[in-house]
């Protein structure tokens, strides 16, 4: 699925107009990136958990020339899924 079969879907099942959905999708995704952003975490009980991870500085290789590159450290996000989620996919 992608994001506007998901546009539609949120339309059909709230019964509401599609650019309504939209605007209420990009207001979600908007909400999670900005709480993100701040180091904070999401959690919609029942789906899962948004969060923020720090992932360390490591050496790597570059597989053009075979050359050791340092990779600085960066902020990833992470999503951890609840159990209802877990379970519907079982």
């Amino acid at each position: 699925m992608n994001k506007s079969e998901l546009i539609e879907h949120i339309a059909k099942q709230a019964d509401i107009s599609k650019a309504a959905a939209a605007r209420a999708l990009e207001a979600v995704i908007g909400g999670v990136k900005t709480t993100l952003k701040k180091n904070g975490t999401v959690s919609l009980v029942g789906f899962g958990t948004f969060s923020v991870t720090k992932r360390a500085a490591r050496s790597g290789r570059n597989p053009r020339t075979g050359d050791t590159i340092k990779i600085k450290s960066a902020k990833v996000p992470k999503f951890r899924p609840g159990k209802a989620l877990k379970d519907a996919v079982n």
